[in-house]
């Protein structure tokens, strides 16, 4: 018998209580300011709610960023073992993501973190509230939208098991070593797959250098550009007309794609501007020269509305060449003398017309795809290779979490 059946059979013989988080909670409290301009490489350490999704996993003891001591006099403090919840997000299947403070110092939380204090084992706690059964309590009636809200009393009333101190810590210990070692075998993975990238991308831009035994044509003589519509995200909703937000270009998009994301309610799209199959539709505003320009290629079988900060391009090339070629070193090369801008980067679409790209014969460009599709997929296709293994761990290791947080319930 494990120790932790054994623990089981100690303390919990007629199974685990299930608790609201406001039973097991002696306090809420909202975290306030701490503005971007107000984080300071040293000073009084604080945590800002966007860190809870970018850098925090289950527990930290040092915070990244700081503050200056009149600012963190109006946010709100907190300290060893409490949980800070962020309850402003971008993601429904994200929101109220959370985190324990396994330091001694004491911190200060910036806006939408709420901070729950409780006696109960912290990295506990996280783990429950990290599993499928509690993000669906988390997310329950919440609306896709450019920002996505919680509250302190949506917190309160998530349930999750409650065993004694002892199996607790039993089950934190379990997870610890099993979150490290799946976190070493990802690591290795990911660099083994940064390694193929660098090699495929070094290839595509070997297979994209041509001699002058290829026709030369500025952007323009070929295709017609213009730029998208009005669409923002707040004009998103579960269903309606396919769309892309030029933001979803960065984070979302590979070369190409023939499935959309997000949606927009038909009455928005009377005014829009579209994207046909085939076309490309480029992001030429962003916060940095190295990534203005990035573009994918839209391949399904109906129009799409595209939001503003882009580029449509209709062309008479085949799409997929053309947006490989725009992934290229050439291309970085091409675009950077005609990006202006200092906060925010932009490449006019006007601008565009004047670059002079490669177009070999559309046969030609046809083999060129047929094999950089193969690379690009052993790279990034989610359902192969690499990225699949990866997501094929990440998927055993919440299996297996959520089977050790699942208990039969105290009669």
């Amino acid at each position: 018998m494990s120790r932790l059946s054994e623990l089981m059979a100690e303390f919990c013989p007629n199974g685990v209580d299930y608790k609201p988080l406001e039973e097991i909670a002696t306090s809420f409290a909202r975290g306030s300011g701490i503005k971007r301009d107000e984080v300071t490489a040293k000073g009084v350490p604080c945590v800002r709610y966007g860190e809870i999704y970018t850098t925090y996993n289950i527990g930290f003891d040092t915070c990244i960023s700081h503050t200056t001591s009149e600012v963190a006099n109006r946010a709100r403090c907190f300290e060893h073992g409490d949980i800070l919840f962020a309850i402003t997000g971008e993601k429904i299947e994200d929101i109220a993501k959370c985190t324990a403070y396994l330091g001694h110092e004491k911190c200060y939380a910036g806006g939408d973190v709420v901070v729950m204090k409780h006696e109960q084992n912290p990295k506990y706690l996280v783990y429950a509230l990290s599993t499928e059964a509690a993000q669906k309590q988390k997310s329950k009636g919440k609306v896709k939208s450019k920002v996505v809200h919680s509250s302190v009393p949506a917190l309160k009333s998530i349930v999750i098991p409650i065993p004694p101190l002892a199996v607790q810590e039993e089950i934190v210990r379990l997870l610890d070593a099993y979150t490290n070692e799946v976190e070493t075998l990802t690591a290795e993975l990911e660099a083994e797959l940064a390694a193929r990238r660098k090699q495929y991308e070094q290839y595509r831009d070997k297979l994209l250098t041509f001699g002058d035994d290829v026709e030369r044509k500025s952007l323009g003589s070929v295709a017609e550009i213009f730029r998208g519509g009005s669409l923002q995200k707040r004009d998103f909703v579960s269903s309606g007309i396919p769309c892309i937000h030029y933001g979803q270009i960065y984070t979302s998009f590979g070369v190409w794609t023939d499935k959309p994301l997000s949606y927009m309610a038909s009455e928005k799209a009377t005014n829009q501007k579209f994207a046909k199959s085939g076309d490309i539709i480029m992001a030429v505003t962003s916060e940095t020269v190295e990534d203005v320009c990035k573009c994918v290629a839209w391949m399904g079988d109906s129009p799409i509305a595209i939001s503003g900060h882009t580029a449509i391009i209709q062309h008479n090339q085949n799409p997929k060449y053309l947006s490989y070629y725009f992934h290229t070193s050439q291309f970085a090369t091409l675009k950077r003398p005609l990006a202006h801008g200092v906060k925010v980067i932009e490449v006019t679409p006007e601008k565009l017309k004047s670059i002079v790209i490669p177009l070999p014969p559309l046969a030609e460009q046809k083999r060129i795809v047929e094999i950089l599709d193969k690379f690009d997929a052993l790279c990034n296709d989610e359902t192969a290779g690499l990225t699949a293994e990866i997501a094929a761990r990440k998927k055993q290791y919440e299996y297996c979490r959520d089977k050790l947080l699942t208990f039969k319930k105290a009669s």
